[in-house]
């Protein structure tokens, strides 16, 4: 490996593609893979190279950055035909950033394995705000020394970035992420149902409650889109949902009983059967009104 590594990003999508320019800010030579080239080209324009398969993207990279929708997606690109798999050399690092299954995680890390394909789960929290701004909270599972390895490169990303533990390790914690977020919306969401039906302001209430220990970043950003009825998305519903979708089968999959998570899940589902999966999930809080 050269000591700057070559980056190849796959997905320059809504998080991806800010996540690409930080990167090249930060001196990092990179070339970009996706399935449509304009989606690209913001990225070519600021100096990326384009592959049109993940396997020349490979072949032309130390560092691999996956972030894609979803597991099927992740396993298409780093496994499928014309896959990372069939264009890397021994050695190349793969970081997925894409949040997916904890169990097919480990089962993708496995496969390159055998190929001498090196492997972290580096799920993100902080939305596409924190992407633009290189702030984001990164959780990763894998090995010491490929973390070790690839942390400049993350730091050009991120803010909070932590080895949580094994490999799987950091999809378990982006799952906790997840539950805790849309519970507490769930929570915010009620309590200012409350609020409104004894006549209360809702701004000043926010801002009191945002000097305890009910203060939060759901509280910081998610409050003030309840109270301004404005749900542009940062966090599009439907891929919280999906994420959830990923939380409940973790939880099946080691036989737990959570109640609130499994509210939680069902909410989310449901605001996107209302057709609402386009908006932030911060509009759990027209599940939370029509139930109230």
């Amino acid at each position: 490996m050269t000591s700057t590594p070559r980056i190849g990003l796959i997905g320059p999508g809504i998080m991806g593609r800010p996540m690409g320019i930080n990167l090249m800010n930060a001196g990092y030579s990179l070339s970009v893979y996706a399935r449509r080239e304009s989606s690209a080209a913001e990225l070519l324009a600021a100096g990326a190279s384009f592959y049109n398969t993940p396997a020349k993207l490979a072949k032309n990279s130390d560092i691999i950055i996956s972030i894609v929708a979803d597991t099927p997606d992740v396993e298409a690109v780093l496994l499928g035909e014309n896959g990372v798999i069939e264009g890397a050399a021994e050695g190349l690092l793969v970081i997925d950033m894409s949040t997916i299954s904890p169990v097919t995680t480990t089962e993708i890390t496995e496969k390159l394995a055998l190929k001498g394909i090196r492997m972290l789960d580096a799920p993100v929290s902080g939305g596409e705000a924190g992407a633009i701004a290189g702030t984001m909270t990164i959780m990763v599972g894998g090995e010491q020394v490929d973390f070790d390895e690839a942390y400049p490169v993350l730091a050009a990303m991120g803010k909070t970035i932590t080895l949580i533990g094994g490999h799987g390790a950091g999809q378990i914690v982006k799952a906790c992420n997840n539950m805790i977020i849309a519970q507490t919306i769930i929570a915010v969401s009620e309590s200012f149902e409350m609020a409104k039906k004894a006549g209360v302001d809702l701004s000043k209430a926010r801002e009191a409650l945002s000097g305890g220990f009910a203060g939060s970043k759901v509280m910081e950003i998610h409050a003030k889109r309840m109270i301004d009825d404005d749900y542009t998305p940062g966090f599009k519903a439907k891929l919280h949902n999906k994420d959830l979708r990923i939380a409940a089968s973790t939880i099946e999959t080691y036989g737990l009983n959570l109640p609130s998570s499994q509210l939680a899940i069902n909410y989310m589902q449901q605001l996107v059967d209302m057709g609402h999966g386009e908006i932030d999930s911060a509009a759990l809080a027209k599940v939370v009104n029509k139930e109230a």
